[in-house]
């Protein structure tokens, strides 16, 4: 298997490569030469995530020199349960929130992490880790790379723009985990992760890679959990899912869509947005944009201009073959409180922001047979949810310990000079 980039001018690469240069060379992101089919045996007698990860991700890591370690990969990095519960109506929520951070980037970040502690192409340099995060993504990224040898991690998050309880969980590490608080929203903390990515300067003295969905390490592990979700609902309803999913920077979903395309049982992904609106405005009919970025209760998938999108037009040849293939959900702020308010009257759950968008979606689509995922746990954003259901939600242990820890965080301006100047130690403080 090799790895192309969405713009087709950097030449194929084996995945150890497209993991470790975490972008391609001429912009795009790397994706799978092709989709090879799962046939429906290939699976059979896989029970667990990570014996079904194994299977599932075998033709995607054949003849790359990390082959030999997918099994232990596998094993090392599906550890956190991904309960399927069933709700009412011909419903089930997949619950991704049961990590050390208590979202699920955990599950992409903990396979990263695994896979790129056993690439180091003999370069004793320091791997450095770019992160930028809408609230969730650099704090699994921050647990799973937190300690590790040979790798530093800067984690990039628009000051002002997450939960108090996410920040926490990306400014609470310290060791090799740096994080910048930059002075804007987080499409300026992505645009600074490709700029310095494809820096020369920065490239030349330093092992540069991703931990956002920007890199196809962190979308393989993903279509995993989707497997296994989609077998699951079948042997218990003898029907095929469709999938609700939050969608921000729209890694999740193409990995869902992935997944599809290899032949998993999965009827239909529906993309399930807050306020942003290039994914819905582009689903209805209009041309794609970006669009400025607006501030919502679902702050994690506060993204004008999703990265992933390149990733689904490619996927179906085109923005017209995507535009008719996808389908999206707008749900905005006051609907999210309605859904939060009524969760456990209606679905006996007490819902986070980004997973009440799902929700919200699943009632207006009607019908049966639906799987929402679950992105995060509702005590991250306890400012949000509590006044709305009238009780305190207790703290998952692991999220209790780190909101125990001390916090650092240094100030970033959103440009590639500044943020070359932090990472060579250049910053004030530093």
């Amino acid at each position: 298997m090799r790895y192309i980039s969405t713009r087709g001018q950097s030449d194929p690469v084996p995945l150890s490569a497209a993991v470790e240069r975490g972008l391609a060379p001429d912009g795009g992101l790397y994706v799978p030469e092709a989709y090879p089919p799962i046939a429906p045996e290939a699976l059979d007698g896989a029970e667990t995530l990570a014996e079904v990860a194994e299977r599932l991700l075998a033709p995607f890591f054949a003849g790359d020199v990390l082959a030999p370690a997918l099994g232990a990969i596998c094993r090392e990095a599906f550890t956190v349960p991904v309960p399927l519960r069933d709700l009412r109506d011909r419903t089930a929520v997949l619950e991704l929130f049961h990590g050390p951070t208590a979202a699920f980037k955990d599950v992409g970040a903990r396979f990263l992490a695994a896979l790129m502690s056993r690439l180091d192409g003999g370069d004793a340099r320091p791997l450095t880790i770019l992160v930028a995060t809408s609230g969730d993504t650099g704090g699994a990224v921050a647990a799973a790379f937190h300690g590790r040898p040979g790798v530093e991690v800067a984690v990039l998050y628009p000051a002002g723009m997450v939960s108090p309880r996410q920040e926490k969980q990306l400014t609470a590490w310290g060791g090799n985990v740096r994080a910048f608080a930059v002075r804007g929203a987080f499409d300026d903390c992505q645009r600074l992760v490709k700029a310095a990515m494809a820096d020369p300067a920065l490239r030349a003295a330093r092992r540069l890679s991703s931990a956002n969905s920007i890199n196809v390490g962190r979308l393989l592990p993903q279509m995993a959990y989707y497997a296994w979700a989609a077998r699951e609902y079948v042997r218990r309803h003898g029907a095929e899912p469709g999938f609700v999913i939050p969608s921000g920077n729209l890694g999740n979903a193409a990995a869902a869509l992935w997944a599809r395309r290899a032949g998993l049982p999965i009827r239909q992904v529906v993309m399930a947005t807050n306020a942003n609106r290039a994914i819905a405005a582009f689903a209805a009919g209009g041309a794609w944009a970006a669009h400025p970025t607006v501030a919502t209760l679902a702050s994690a998938m506060d993204v004008g201009d999703p990265s992933n999108m390149e990733r689904i037009f490619h996927l179906f040849g085109g923005h017209e073959p995507a535009r008719a293939a996808l389908c999206a959900e707008q749900v905005d702020d006051d609907e999210i409180r309605r859904v939060i308010r009524e969760g456990e009257s209606r679905w006996g759950t007490v819902w986070d922001p980004h997973t009440a968008t799902a929700i919200a979606a699943r009632e207006r689509l009607g019908g049966s047979d639906w799987i929402v995922v679950a992105t995060a746990h509702p005590a991250k954003f306890e400012a949000v949810v509590e006044p709305l259901v009238g009780h305190e939600i207790p703290i998952p242990p692991e999220l209790q310990r780190l909101l125990g820890r001390p916090s650092h965080a240094e100030p970033l301006e959103p440009t590639l000079d500044a943020f070359r100047a932090a990472l060579e130690g250049e910053s004030e403080g530093r």
